[in-house]
């Protein structure tokens, strides 16, 4: 697994960050500027971040992390 950057993400942080990798996608130009300028972190923090975020959605689809067991309550 990628190691994790020294400084953690806010729940805050991690919403602006998806929302600028959609805002910029892959061919934006200074893509990575723009990100890192939204969330206010280093183009290199984003980065990290980003390769960790793919890291996390290969073990997804990979099937090594288990879907959550939700507990349902009926309605009456």
């Amino acid at each position: 697994m990628a190691s994790r950057s020294s400084s953690s993400w806010t729940s805050k942080q991690n919403k602006v960050f998806e929302k600028a990798l959609a805002t910029y996608d892959k061919d934006t130009p200074d893509r990575w500027q723009n990100v890192a300028k939204a969330v206010g972190r280093s183009i290199e923090d984003v980065k990290q971040h980003y390769e960790i975020l793919l890291e996390d959605v290969k073990h997804i689809e990979d099937g090594a992390i288990p879907f959550p067991k939700y507990i349902t309550t009926k309605k009456r």
